[in-house]
């Protein structure tokens, strides 16, 4: 069941769309060859509880009966596609890194996510991959507005992915998002355009490609968590969270 949201409430995902905001642009600036995933997420953790939020992600308990999430972000290298948990392993120069972030107000989520390369010296193909998958998120974006069909966000993003000549992941979908981290509908990041429910004002989404540079096809590691690609290929990653409104649509984890 789809759950429309009052201005009131939209404004409290608003302020957490914001301290999301916040706590990756102080991530961003932590990030260099050598650091831990783990002192990332401690930078994270710090100033989501630092502005009166509590992380969305901290004890959260997936599917398939895995252990609670022990991370405050998702931190994912390379081949790992989603739900990377933080620990001591240090990045590289060169690493494609996702960075998947979430944050509670008074109740309410905003959930987002971003792929950055470490250091200075990227890959011509992560280059490629990182800005293929961001213009599929913006392509998705693009869609959301009132009168609008759900499948056609999924339509977008797929079209800028596949045309680049990568492939959207078909396992894991972006979401609607409340009071709970994850609600309906679900929002595949693929399929054909005017399908699905009308867009309606006070409906909040989180949309986030997921984007493989080989094939679509992901298993899940044996922590019960990271997801991989199944030929071992790059995989990049970025979330906003989006509200339906009368003219169009508003970006609640907007940076800057």
């Amino acid at each position: 069941m789809i759950v429309y949201k009052s201005p009131e409430e939209i404004d409290k995902m608003r302020r957490a769309g914001r301290i999301v905001a916040g706590t990756i642009d102080r991530v961003l600036a932590a990030v260099r060859p050598q650091v831990t995933t783990a002192a990332l997420d401690a930078v994270a953790e710090s100033y989501i509880r630092e502005q009166g939020a509590t992380p969305s992600f901290k004890g959260y308990r997936g599917a398939n009966a895995a252990p609670p999430f022990t991370g405050s972000i998702c931190t994912s290298l390379n081949e790992e596609v989603v739900h990377g948990i933080p620990s001591e392993r240090r990045v590289k120069e060169g690493d494609l890194l996702k960075l998947d972030f979430g944050a509670i107000w008074e109740g309410f989520h905003g959930d987002a996510a971003v792929t950055v390369i470490v250091g200075d010296a990227p890959s011509a193909e992560a280059e490629k991959l990182v800005r293929v998958t961001e213009e599929a998120l913006e392509a998705g974006i693009s869609q959301i507005r009132p009168g609008g069909r759900l499948s056609d966000i999924g339509a977008a993003v797929e079209q800028v992915a596949v045309g680049a000549g990568f492939e959207v992941v078909r396992e894991y979908v972006g979401h609607g998002i409340g009071r709970s981290l994850h609600e309906d509908p679900q929002i595949p990041n693929y399929g054909k355009p005017g399908r699905g429910p009308v867009l309606k004002p006070g409906l909040v989404v989180a949309v986030e490609p997921m984007v493989n540079a080989g094939g679509w096809g992901t298993s899940v590691l044996p922590d019960a968590w990271t997801v991989v690609t199944e030929d071992g290929s790059l995989s990049a990653h970025f979330e906003h969270t989006i509200a339906v409104t009368d003219d169009g649509h508003e970006v609640l984890t907007a940076r800057g």
